[in-house]
């Protein structure tokens, strides 16, 4: 598969050694950016890189790949912190799951996205590159916009979104012909409503203007700064405006929202475990291999993790329940349920995200509705 190769002279950056042989075939990279320490998901984070949080039971990180896989993509870098890199390493290995081979980098601080592309910038080269937020998801992958990226030969092609509150993200302002002329980070008056994705593709013209910016006010080296500095070189950046859903799973409400809109998409009724004649399971309800339903009811779109244990409980829509769960006398609804917790005699339990081997237990006082987001190995009574 060449889908993914494009011939292109080499633009060569002023402050990089030789450029390489006119007319050589050039494959693109990616760049994965997995590191970070996950602020706004703690107290998860604190035990988890929020790259490997499960969305639909399947790490965030994992979709990530598999776009990177259908596109084509072979050789890919992966940016880690000293913090959580031991984790991602462990679910990545070698790659062959995906058929990827992959490079491993250290990014000491979250410094900036600009400064990640500065890290890996030995293993970049000379050649194209695609970026991909290890926390964001994209509906329809990257395979498309690649194509698209090889056809017009841009320095630069961002991906926009158009969202209800632009205020709140970084914002392109376009000309008619869809070229980006100007980036504004959170503007006060918007002049679009197309915010800024975690997804970029580009040249290696990149790497000559984030040599050229300097650290926001943040103290870090915004990518935003470096593509509005190619703007500035006279570089053509492009734009690829989404129309399928994004998801940035950053935050704790971002993450459930992402968790419904991938169990809505993905979830198929398979009953590979076992469940009793006590039992009602409607809808698209995916129950793994050893995972047990005992007069309960189970209403998708739901997925029930391998080993995991429901009795005399109900599980409503968008839920996910993790690997060796256990919910007894308890209903969940529009959650996510991390492996090994245990939840027991909790009435309603909903929008919540509860990490791994945490304990729910019900004591005397008695609550209608709870909404809680657990950290890893907590003991919680209610």
């Amino acid at each position: 598969d060449r889908s993914n190769l494009v011939v292109r002279l080499p633009r060569r950056p002023d402050n990089i050694g030789t450029p390489r042989n006119d007319l050589m075939e050039m494959q693109m990279k990616a760049l994965i950016l997995s590191g970070g320490k996950g602020t706004r998901l703690r107290p998860l984070t604190y035990t988890t890189a929020k790259q490997l949080v499960p969305v639909a039971n399947k790490p965030i990180l994992g979709y990530v790949l598999g776009h990177i896989q259908d596109a084509g993509i072979k050789d890919v870098g992966v940016i880690i912190s000293p913090e959580t890199g031991n984790e991602v390493r462990n679910y990545i290995g070698n790659g062959k799951q995906w058929g990827i081979k992959v490079t491993y980098i250290l990014q000491a601080e979250p410094a900036g996205l600009a400064h990640a592309v500065k890290t890996a910038r030995d293993f970049l080269g000379y050649d194209d590159f695609i970026m991909y937020l290890g926390d964001n998801l994209l509906h329809h992958g990257v395979k498309d916009a690649i194509k698209e990226f090889n056809r017009q030969s841009p320095d630069a092609l961002i991906f926009l979104k158009e969202v209800d509150n632009p205020q709140q993200f970084g914002v392109a302002k376009l000309d008619r012909k869809g070229n980006v002329v100007k980036l504004i980070e959170k503007p006060a008056k918007p002049p679009s409503n197309l915010a800024l994705v975690g997804v970029y593709i580009f040249t290696a013209r990149i790497h000559d203007a984030i040599a050229r910016i300097k650290p926001s006010f943040r103290g870090e080296l915004e990518i935003t700064d470096a593509i509005q500095k190619l703007i500035s070189m006279g570089c053509k950046v492009k734009s690829e405006i989404l129309s399928g859903w994004w998801l940035d799973t950053g935050k704790k409400d971002d993450l459930l929202q992402a968790n419904t809109i991938v169990l809505d998409e993905y979830i198929k009724r398979q009953i590979k475990g076992n469940v009793d004649s006590r039992s009602q399971v409607n809808g698209r309800v995916t129950v793994e291999k050893g995972a047990s339903v005992i007069n309960s009811i189970v209403r998708g779109p739901v997925i029930i993790g391998k080993g995991s244990r429901i009795k005399d409980s109900f599980i409503g829509p968008f839920t996910s329940i993790g690997d060796n769960v256990t919910l007894l006398g308890s209903s969940v609804e529009h959650s996510v349920i991390l492996n090994n917790a245990f939840l027991s005699g909790v009435e309603r339990l909903e929008d919540s995200i509860v990490g791994k081997n945490t304990r729910v237990i019900k004591n005397s006082i008695r609550h209608k509705a709870l909404r809680l987001m657990l950290g890893d190995d907590s003991t919680v009574e209610v």
